[in-house]
C-alpha cells in the first residue's frame, strides 16, 4: 500500500487514512493510492464497511493546485477530471457502506470525495465547501452534480458561485453531513459505520438522490439574474448545476467536465492560480531562512494619529495587540480617536462587529501625547508627515526612548529608509512597514528592508504581517519602493493622456472597465492631491524628479488652488457637501487645454484601448526596471503588491502577469511606438528587450 493512503482493519471496518501533509491535497498520487485502497477493501470479504479520513489537522483541503500546471490543454483537463469522476463512481458503487470522517476542512475535491461516500460525519469545528471559483474554476469531480442532490439547488449555487465554506452545524442542517461527532472522530465514525451495517440496507448513493427540478430551475434563473460577475467561472458553475436538473447524472457530469476544462485553460484561472502561489512566495527572502529568530510582539505603539496612524492602530487592536497612539497635539489625538470610534461603530451597525467585541477592541488603543510607556513596547510604527527632517527627528527620539530590542518601523511611502534608520542609532532594527489606506482594511503590507536591516527584523515583520491579517511582500529600499515607484509612471501617463485629449471621466472609466476599482484620478482624490504635491516638492528640493520625460503641470496647479480631493470638496472632480459622488468639472478640461498649449501638444480624441495600453505598458516597463535593479525579487511579488495594494484586477494576475498574457514582443512593440510618437522618455527596460527576444515572459525568470 502507498504511503499516501494507509489501511487498517478494525473488527470488520476498513479504516483508510489519507496521509499527504500538510493538508492532504488530492495529488495524482493520492488519487491513485486511494483507488487502490478502495478496490482492495471492497474486494475483501472481511470488510463490512469502510471509513475514510485524513491524517493530521484536516480531512482533505482540496485538489493539489500545483498539479493544474500540468493541464496545459483542454484535453489534458478533460482526461484528469474524467478519471476523477470514474474513481468517485467506483467509491459510490462499493457494496458496503463508505463513511467519510471529516475534521478540519473538506474543501473542493475534498468535499467531492466526501459526497461520493455514502455517508458523512464530522467534528463540530469542521468546514465544507466548494471554493474552486476563487481560482477561476468550478468543481470538476462531480461537485455540481452531487451537491444539489444533497443540499438543494439554491445552496449548491451559493457554495459554488461564492466559494464560502459552511461550518459543520449548517452543513448538517442542509443535508450535506449526516452526523456531528462529539469526542473522538475516528471512533465515532467507526461506530456510525457499524449502525449502517446493522440496518442491512444497501448504501445510499448520492448520485441517485432525487432532485426538485422545478424549484431548482427557479433557483438557477434567480441566480443568473443576481450574478454581477463578468468572469466565466461563476457562470460556468451555474450552467453545470443547471445540467444536473435537466438531464441524467451522466449527462450532467459530462457537462461539468467540459465546463471545468474550459475554465482550467482560461487566462482568468491561470491568473488567479498564479496569485495564489505568488502570495505565498512574496515573503520568502533568500538570506532570511525559516530558522531566523522572530521577535514576539506583545505591545505596540504608533506615532501620528492621522488617517494612516489611526488605521494602523486599528489593525493592531483588531489583532488583539495593545497599542499606544501618540501625537504631539491633544486635539489631533482626540480627532484620531473619534475617527477610530466612528469606524468601529460603523462595523457594529453593519453587523460586522458585536458591541462586546467593539468595546474590547477599542480598549486595546491608548491615546497619548507623551512617550510614557514606549519603553515597554516591542514595535513602534511611525506614521507622521512625509517630511525627511520630521521623520529623522522622530527616529532619533525613538532610539532614545525604546528598549534595545524594539523594532522601529516607518510607514513612509517614498522616503529613503536608510536615511531615516541612520537617525535612530540602530539601523539594523529599522524597517519600512508601508501600509495602504485605509490601513485597517487594505490587505497589503509592503515590508521595506534597508541596507542594514537585520534578518531578525525582516522575519519578525513577516510574522507580524500575518498576525495582522495582511498580505506581505518584502522589497528593497529605493524612491517609492515598488508600489509607489511604479505608480509614478502609471500616473504620468494618466496626466499626459489628459493633456493630449482624453478627459478625467474617460480615463477613469476606461481603467475601471479594465477592472481597477477606481481610476487614477478618483484614486488621487481619495488619497489627497496634496500628498503627491509634497513628494514632488521634496524631490525638487534635492534636484530630482519622480519620473523621466515631460511632467504635467496640472496636479501642482490643483494643489496651488487648494483642491486636494475629497477632503476639500474638489480635486480632479467636484464633490457636494457630505457626498463622495464624483462630479466632472469643466475647470479640469480648461487646465488641460492650457497645459497642452504650453507644451505644444495638439489635443485630439483618444480611445479607451489607448488609455489602457499606455498605462499598463508604463506599469510593466517600470516593473521590469524594478526587477533589474533588484528591488523586487520576483515578478510575482510585484503582482501581489498591485493586486492587494491598488486593487489591480485579480483575474488579470497583476501588471507583470498581464504583460505576459499580452506577450512581451507586443509590449516591446508598444514601447517602440510610443517612443516614436511621444518622445525619448519612452525607453524599454533591458529586461523587456531581453525576454521578448528570447520568447520568454517575466514569470519565466527570478532575478
Amino acid at each position: 500500500m502507498s504511503d499516501l493512503v494507509h489501511a487498517e482493519l478494525q473488527d470488520g471496518i476498513a479504516v483508510l487514512t489519507i496521509d499527504n501533509p500538510p493538508v492532504n491535497a488530492l495529488s495524482p498520487g493520492v488519487w491513485a493510492a486511494l483507488g487502490e485502497a478502495i478496490d482492495r477493501a471492497a474486494a475483501d470479504p472481511a470488510v463490512q464497511a469502510i471509513v475514510l479520513h485524513g491524517a493530521g489537522a484536516t480531512f482533505v483541503a482540496g485538489a493539489d493546485i500545483h498539479s493544474f500546471k500540468l493541464l496545459r490543454t483542454r484535453d489534458d483537463a478533460l482526461g484528469r477530471v474524467t478519471a476523477s469522476h470514474a474513481l468517485l463512481e467506483r467509491i459510490e458503487d462499493v457494496a458496503v457502506p463508505v463513511v467519510a470522517a471529516i475534521h478540519g476542512n473538506a474543501l473542493g475535491g475534498g468535499l467531492e470525495l466526501a459526497m461520493a461516500c455514502h455517508y458523512r460525519v464530522a467534528t463540530r469545528d469542521a468546514s465544507v465547501g466548494q471554493p474552486e471559483v476563487l481560482l477561476g474554476l468550478i468543481p470538476g469531480a462531480g461537485g455540481t452534480q452531487r451537491l444539489p442532490r444533497l443540499a438543494g439547488t439554491a445552496l449548491a449555487i451559493e457554495l459554488c458561485v461564492e466559494g464560502v465554506p459552511l461550518r459543520a452545524a449548517k452543513a448538517q442542517a442542509a443535508g450535506i453531513l449526516d452526523q456531528i461527532i462529539v469526542g473522538d472522530l475516528l471512533a465515532g465514525a467507526v461506530a456510525f459505520a457499524r449502525t449502517r451495517v446493522a440496518t442491512g440496507q444497501p448504501p445510499r448513493k448520492t448520485r441517485e438522490l432525487p432532485l426538485d427540478a422545478a424549484a431548482g430551475l427557479a433557483a438557477v434563473t434567480a441566480a443568473r439574474g443576481a450574478l454581477k460577475s463578468r468572469l466565466p467561472a461563476p457562470h460556468a458553475a451555474i450552467d453545470a448545476i443547471e445540467a444536473a436538473l435537466t438531464g441524467s447524472f451522466a449527462d450532467g457530469s459530462r457537462r461539468e467536465r467540459a465546463l471545468f476544462a474550459d475554465c482550467v485553460v482560461s487566462i482568468e484561472s491561470r491568473a488567479l492560480r498564479h496569485l495564489f502561489f505568488a502570495e505565498r512566495e512574496a515573503t520568502k527572502v533568500p538570506d532570511v531562512p525559516k530558522s531566523t529568530p522572530v521577535t514576539p510582539i506583545a505591545r505596540a505603539a504608533v506615532i501620528g494619529a492621522g488617517t494612516m496612524g489611526g488605521g494602523i492602530a486599528m489593525a493592531y487592536a483588531s489583532a488583539g495587540i495593545p497599542v499606544l497612539l501618540k501625537d504631539v497635539d491633544p486635539v489631533a489625538v482626540e480627532h484620531g480617536m473619534t475617527t477610530i470610534r466612528k469606524n468601529y461603530e460603523s462595523s457594529v451597525a453593519r453587523g460586522k462587529l458585536s458591541p462586546e467585541a467593539y468595546a474590547q477592541t477599542l480598549a486595546q488603543i491608548t491615546p497619548t501625547t507623551t512617550y510614557d510607556g514606549f519603553e515597554q513596547v516591542d514595535i513602534v510604527v511611525e506614521a507622521v508627515f512625509e517630511d525627511m527632517a520630521l521623520k529623522q527627528a522622530t527616529f532619533a527620539e525613538l532610539g532614545r526612548v525604546t528598549k534595545p530590542g524594539c523594532i522601529l518601523a516607518s510607514n513612509t511611502s517614498t522616503l529613503d529608509l536608510d536615511e531615516i534608520g541612520a537617525a535612530s542609532g540602530r539601523p539594523s532594527q529599522v524597517i519600512g512597514h508601508h501600509f495602504f489606506s485605509p490601513a485597517n482594511i487594505m490587505k497589503l503590507l509592503e515590508i521595506v528592508r534597508g541596507r542594514q536591516t537585520s534578518a531578525e527584523t525582516i522575519a519578525s515583520s513577516v510574522a507580524l504581517g500575518k498576525r495582522l491579517g495582511k498580505v506581505s511582500a518584502v522589497v528593497g529600499n529605493c524612491f517609492g519602493f515598488v508600489a509607489n515607484r511604479m505608480l509614478g509612471y502609471y500616473m504620468r501617463e494618466a496626466y499626459l493622456l489628459l493633456e493630449e485629449g482624453a478627459s478625467v471621466p474617460q480615463i477613469d472609466g476606461a481603467l475601471t472597465a479594465f477592472g481597477m476599482p477606481v481610476g487614477p484620478f478618483g484614486m488621487q482624490d481619495i488619497a489627497g492631491i496634496d500628498v503627491g504635491a509634497r513628494i514632488r516638492q521634496h524631490l525638487a528640493s534635492v534636484g530630482k524628479v519622480r519620473t523621466e520625460g515631460p511632467q504635467s503641470e496640472i496636479p501642482d496647479r490643483l494643489f496651488a488652488l487648494g483642491r486636494y480631493g475629497q477632503k476639500t470638496g474638489a480635486g480632479w472632480y467636484r464633490y457636494e457637501a457630505g457626498s463622495r459622488n464624483r462630479i466632472a468639472d469643466p475647470l479640469i478640461d480648461a487646465l488641460a487645454t492650457e497645459a497642452a498649449a504650453r507644451r505644444g501638444v495638439a489635443r485630439q480624441p483618444i480611445s479607451d484601448d489607448e488609455i489602457v495600453a499606455r498605462t499598463m505598458t508604463a506599469l510593466a516597463n517600470e516593473g521590469a526596471r524594478v526587477l533589474e535593479d533588484g528591488y523586487a525579487l520576483r515578478a510575482g511579488d510585484i503582482d501581489v503588491i498591485y493586486c492587494y495594494g491598488f486593487g489591480f484586477p485579480r483575474h488579470r494576475g497583476g501588471p507583470m502577469f498581464y504583460a505576459d498574457t499580452v506577450g512581451l514582443p507586443a509590449v516591446l512593440a508598444r514601447i517602440e511606438d510610443y517612443r516614436a510618437r511621444l518622445g525619448e522618455h519612452w525607453q524599454p527596460a533591458s529586461l523587456v528587450s531581453q525576454l521578448a527576444a528570447a520568447g520568454r515572459g517575466f514569470h519565466d525568470v527570478t532575478t
